[in-house]
């Protein structure tokens, strides 16, 4: 019973802030308590009907966004992996491919895009470029805790039974890094996102959310621009969304799905 109330909980309380969060920005709640202009924040009901206007171009910049943040957190999450397991594998010198991947880290989205434009040809390939170095670093520190924070009487048992390094990783490394892995793929869906919409500001092509964030607000068009933002918004949920479901079905056997 008592889990059934928590788990209605957890979805009735999100939905009715959001409605409520709503019904302010609508009766311009917001505005009195920050001084704006409806031409500054567009009310709810008009960003949805710029939507309606252009929900073709949208959809499409919207597909082009999102391709590129797939195909760039999933180069990424691999990297990042790659670079968890050598780290463990090899830990006398491994360690570096973490330390160096903390420094790519420390990059700033707004140089790192401007450098990816240089060297790709093509505004997707910058796209995935920008997104792949962003997504490595939450990987790689997520799996390199998830592959070394094994319980020491597992690890005890594995060697009294005379695994080898390899069956060690395979049975016992592996699945406790599960929960680290979906935990990096979460954090990722949002930095893809936010990495893919800031390249594409300065980008070669003409697509994408970026693009169209920019060049509504450059030419005034509020209510378009924010519908941008909020299908932006809206694909984050849905891909978090997703990604908390395949966590809860790939691993039920841990403790944070009981």
């Amino acid at each position: 019973m008592k889990k059934k109330q928590a788990t209605w909980a957890s979805y009735v309380l999100p939905i009715a802030f959001g409605v409520l969060f709503i019904a302010l920005w609508q009766l311009k709640v917001f505005h009195a308590l920050l001084n704006l202009e409806t031409y500054q924040l567009p009310l709810p009901t008009d960003i949805m009907a710029a939507l309606v206007r252009n929900f073709g171009k949208t959809m499409t910049d919207c597909a082009d966004t999102i391709t590129g943040a797939l195909i760039g957190m999933a180069l990424g999450s691999l990297i990042g992996f790659i670079v968890a397991v050598i780290s463990v594998w090899f830990p006398k010198w491994g360690y570096g491919g973490i330390l160096l991947v903390s420094a790519i880290n420390a990059i700033p989205i707004v140089a790192l895009s401007p450098i990816m434009n240089l060297w790709f040809k093509t505004g997707m390939a910058q796209k995935i470029g920008v997104v792949t170095v962003v997504c490595m670093a939450a990987m790689a520190f997520n799996a390199y805790s998830g592959l070394r924070t094994v319980k020491p009487f597992s690890l005890d048992l594995m060697q009294m039974v005379a695994a080898d390094k390899w069956t060690v990783f395979r049975k016992l490394r592996l699945p406790n890094c599960l929960p680290y892995v979906f935990t990096a793929f979460k954090i990722n869906v949002a930095a893809s996102i936010i990495a893919a919409i800031i390249s594409e500001y300065f980008a070669t092509s003409t697509s994408g959310l970026g693009f169209g964030i920019k060049d509504n607000l450059r030419k005034a068009e509020m209510a378009t621009g924010w519908s941008y933002i909020v299908v932006a918004s809206i694909a984050g949920v849905v891909l978090y969304s997703i990604i908390v479901l395949v966590e809860k079905n790939a691993i039920k056997w841990h403790s944070s799905q009981r």
